[in-house]
């Protein structure tokens, strides 16, 4: 599949198999986000491979932290809810966490270290999708939570930007009609 080809038909695919994925596809997804543009070569990205019982014990934390945030955590629809949402982490055989661990160097702008890593996460879906494999990219307020960070034991900085849920397609691929570029592009020559 050449470059194009991947970016124009790579689609967030929320629904995979629970077969398992190798370790080899697994590391050329890594392999590949660590080959992101990054300022001052920081490498400011940090990757969490959760398979097995590592997904049940991120849903734990997902639940407690739902459970906190809610007013009547005992009430029926609040205990479903706990339930689902402990219950996300094992929609995949494999999540990888992304964080940013900002450089402490002086000529360190935070924002770029923010892209660098957002960069490494476009090359793992690409990746992902150029080995056969479907990915989505989930954040939402739980990603950037606290007992989130302590989980993923990330310093003061650090911080979750990403939960990619990977495994074999189990879905047909959507249909996606796209703006064209024309829309947001100003040409300027002079």
């Amino acid at each position: 599949m050449d470059i194009f080809e991947a970016i124009y038909t790579r689609r967030t695919i929320g629904l995979v198999k629970e077969d398992p994925v190798p370790d080899e596809k697994i590391e050329k997804i890594l392999e590949a986000a660590t080959y992101a543009p990054n300022h001052f070569r920081t490498e400011p990205w940090r990757f969490f491979v959760l398979r097995g019982n590592a997904r049940n014990r991120l849903g734990e934390v997902f639940a407690e932290i739902t459970q906190e945030n809610m007013e009547d955590a005992a009430s029926e629809e609040n205990q479903k809810k706990i339930k689902r949402i402990e219950s996300n982490p094992l929609r995949a055989p494999v999540v990888i966490g992304v964080a940013v661990e900002p450089s402490s160097k002086k000529n360190v702008i935070v924002k770029e270290e923010y892209a660098a890593v957002n960069s490494a996460i476009q090359n793992m879906l690409l990746a992902a999708h150029g080995l056969g494999l479907g990915a989505i990219w989930r954040t939402g307020p739980i990603c950037y939570e606290e007992k989130v960070k302590q989980f993923f034991q990330l310093t003061e900085k650090g911080e979750l930007l990403a939960f990619l849920y990977i495994g074999y397609p189990n879905m047909k691929t959507p249909k996606v009609k796209k703006t064209p570029f024309q829309n947001y592009t100003k040409w300027l020559d002079s």
